[in-house]
């Protein structure tokens, strides 16, 4: 059997997904739960065990790590600063243990669980180190790393597949941020199918777009109160217009490619901040290409990582290389003291 498990730790949320093996079923001892979702926060108690999306109304939370292009903060607990990458897969860590739970007796040792964490396409090779090297150092050698468009196409290939060799432009809508990012899909696609350089811009997103609500209710017309009231089409109209602003990154990303509009086959748009309706209507009229969004798009990313982690155990069955079995996975996950 073969067991995939898919985490996307984002600067606001962290979502996890659970994927069965082909004919359905969940793999002994293992909870085949559905998607869960986390704020992306990490707090300590006295003996060093780390708890994820708690806030506290006492003590110190940790926050806006998971960017490591940021340099975010670090942390110290017990005698060792742990840099954002360490906080990350203590993320990892503890995510994937409250979902696996302990590993049961005789699983330890078997190849039949792959798990993949996935990170932005614009990470340098430093920086997926760094997070490789922080991974390894909490006993998480076999976790895989894959870039999160690469997950998004691996989700799109899974759902909507088999697909023509071609490009997909994934436009991923998160919190934070917007990453525009060209992936090559279908029979045929590289190993690194990303095409061009991954792009990505804080001026759009969820924060972003409160920040523009939050400015016009301030200084826009017959608006003296900040607690005027904005109606549904107000708010519609307003991020029509930002995601209109947003295509300045679309078009950026695809002159870069040396690529057109024509080029690119389907359009997917992901990311928490793509669930509005007037996101996917934008794009399609604007970029006349099919748009494919999931129902959650949110979670998107996190499916299409459990689907590779499946289908690399499913590959190593079939005597490919794959992930290897899990053995130490749950050692040194959540206390951290003693590092």
């Amino acid at each position: 059997m073969a067991f995939g498990v898919g985490l996307s730790i984002g600067t606001v949320n962290t979502v996890c997904v659970t994927a069965a093996d082909r004919a359905g079923r969940k793999t002994p001892g293992r909870r085949a739960a559905p998607p869960t979702t986390w704020r992306t926060t990490l707090t300590f108690d006295s003996s060093g065990t780390a708890r994820v999306g708690r806030i506290p109304r006492h003590g110190r939370v940790i926050t806006e790590f998971a960017d490591l292009s940021q340099r975010g903060p670090v942390a110290r607990v017990g005698h060792r600063a742990l840099s954002a990458a360490d906080l990350v897969a203590t993320v990892v860590g503890s995510v994937l243990e409250e979902v696996l739970g302990k590993a049961p007796a005789g699983q330890d040792g078997r190849p039949d669980t792959g798990i993949t964490v996935t990170h932005p396409a614009g990470y340098s090779e430093n920086l997926v180190a760094d997070l490789r090297s922080a991974l390894d150092s909490f006993g998480l050698e076999h976790v895989a790393l894959m870039a999160e468009p690469i997950a998004a196409a691996t989700w799109l290939g899974a759902q909507r597949g088999p697909l023509m060799p071609g490009l997909a432009l994934v436009y991923d809508l998160g919190g934070s941020g917007l990453d525009v990012t060209l992936v090559r899909v279908g029979a045929g696609a590289p190993a690194n199918p990303i095409v061009g350089l991954p792009l990505h811009s804080a001026d759009f997103g969820g924060r972003a777009f409160g920040g523009l609500v939050a400015e016009r209710l301030r200084h826009g017309k017959d608006a003296p109160v900040i607690s005027r009231v904005r109606g549904d089409d107000d708010t519609g109209a307003l991020r029509a217009e930002h995601i209109e602003q947003s295509l300045r990154l679309v078009y950026k990303c695809l002159r870069i490619a040396d690529v057109t509009m024509a080029d690119v086959d389907r359009v997917l748009v992901v990311g928490g901040a793509a669930r509005p309706h007037e996101v996917a209507e934008v794009l399609s009229t604007r970029l006349a290409r099919p748009i494919v969004v999931a129902p959650d798009p949110e979670r998107t990313i996190a499916d299409g990582a459990a689907i590779a982690a499946r289908q690399a155990v499913l590959a190593q069955d079939s005597g490919a290389h794959g992930h290897g079995p899990i053995t130490g996975f749950f050692r040194r996950i959540t206390r951290v003291a003693a590092l």
